[in-house]
């Protein structure tokens, strides 16, 4: 088990910290044993994945983990469609592992470079009205606890604990093995195109009904939107062209955005007349693909992200408020605002727990303002009982969210019985948990 330090940053890279030790363990024995050691010296022990959360849920000040040297491996039942797969596996290398063995994931979000245990543990999620975080596919976990522990849970199995630890904010334990139900690879049919903002608001019972994923991007100080349907179909005859995939993918929507972007940055009187430039030169994209080569794009643009969840039935005046927030900042807003739908779930600290949810999430440009920004329209989505995704940037902390999460007291109570002494705990747990 090898121990160094060095300073680590997130992808948006606005945090950062300098552990004391970085230990890659090479095992679940030697995970319990760097536990049981920072136990006994009251230390504290973070175990940190990609880093493609905004908030400072993975920041390391003690003792950071880095598991990526336990397996790399997958353990598949083709019978059940269940894998077991290790938790630090970047969802891309799950992705190519499962389609080797002829399945897939039901869903995914729009980036892969998440470990699975990350991305579980913040609710990561996609798009679609039957579908709701990752998590919801995970059916089984081993996780070393504050207390050394090594422990396996499902639904039959230690279940209190399972429905906290699907997202548990890496207040709980370890994640070394995550064991998720998959489906038989599939193909989706992807349409995606220009259409007005009234119009998307205007049908979304229709466009979030009727497609199995359906999404859409909004242009700040436009009426106009792309649109994002995509529906399995059993063949994928109308791939892209290497060409159209290179210019759309990499060309338009990460050299054009960044230069766009810094443009912005420097005039921002610009922005508006960007945008609606933008908004003119959309055209449609129809093609079909792999599952996960339709659900993910390729992410080069750096940038700042708040995401809320929300009452599925309070988007629209959620959206206005969002509008008007928008039209009063002192500065522009450079990235579209994405919005998503996901299927009602049972997990304590999803931000879909117990009803139909609409995400929307708001993003700004890599060296320009954002606070007044995220706080203002945090403002508008928590006055709709909106609930914040533990990975992107937010202002809540335990008392507001008590509020939103029927199960908080419940959570609060396993990770009492999981990490007493706090050893998984940092300045971020502190704030949305309590002490």
């Amino acid at each position: 088990m090898a121990s160094t330090t060095a300073t680590w940053r997130n992808w948006a890279g606005n945090q950062s910290a300098t552990p004391v030790t970085v230990t890659r363990p090479t095992s679940i024995d030697e995970v319990t044993a760097a536990i049981q050691e920072a136990g006994a010296d009251g230390r504290r022990v973070k175990a940190v994945g990609s880093g493609h959360s905004f908030t400072d849920i993975a920041l390391a000040e003690d003792i950071r983990l880095d598991l990526s040297g336990i397996g790399s491996t997958l353990s598949v039942d083709l019978e059940s469609r269940v894998v077991s797969a290790p938790a630090a596996m970047p969802l891309r290398a799950l992705n190519e592992a499962l389609a080797t063995r002829g399945l897939a994931l039901p869903n995914l979000g729009d980036i892969d470079a998440q470990t699975i245990a990350g991305a579980i543990s913040t609710g990561t999620h996609g798009t679609g009205a039957a579908y709701g975080c990752l998590s919801t596919f995970v059916v089984g976990l081993t996780l070393v606890t504050g207390t050394g522990e090594v422990i396996t849970c499902s639904q039959d199995e230690r279940p209190d604990i399972f429905a906290a630890a699907q997202v548990g904010l890496g207040a709980l334990g370890v994640i070394t093995e995550v064991r998720l139900r998959c489906v038989d690879a599939f193909v989706l049919h992807a349409d995606e195109r220009p259409m007005p903002l009234d119009a998307v608001l205007a049908g979304l019972p229709e466009h979030v009904g009727d497609n199995d994923h359906f999404e859409f991007y909004w242009l700040p100080y436009t009426g106009s939107t792309l649109i994002k349907r995509n529906n399995r179909v059993p063949a994928d005859d109308r791939p892209l062209s290497k060409w159209r995939a290179w210019w759309d993918d990499d060309f338009l929507q990460n050299t054009v955005l960044g230069s766009l972007c810094r443009v912005g940055r420097r005039m921002p009187a610009l922005v508006p007349t960007i945008a609606r430039a933008e908004a003119r030169v959309l055209t449609p994209r129809v093609y079909t693909a792999r599952s996960d080569a339709a659900f993910v794009s390729p992410r080069r643009v750096r940038f700042t992200e708040m995401e809320y969840a929300l009452p599925r039935a309070a988007l629209h005046e959620a959206f206005a408020g969002l509008r008007r927030v928008v039209a009063s900042l002192p500065f522009k807003v450079l990235i579209p605002v994405e919005v998503r739908f996901t299927a009602p779930d049972d997990i304590w600290l999803s931000h879909g727990y117990g009803r139909e949810s609409a995400y929307i999430a708001i993003h700004q440009y890599v060296g320009v303002g954002y606070e007044p920004y995220f706080r203002a329209f945090e403002r508008v989505a928590q006055d709709l009982g909106g609930r914040p995704h533990w990975g992107k940037l937010h202002y809540r902390d335990a008392e507001s969210l008590h509020a939103v999460y029927p199960h908080f007291d419940d959570f609060l109570a396993v990770r009492d019985q999981l990490d007493p002494s706090r050893l998984f705990t940092n300045a971020y747990l502190e704030r949305v948990l309590g002490s």
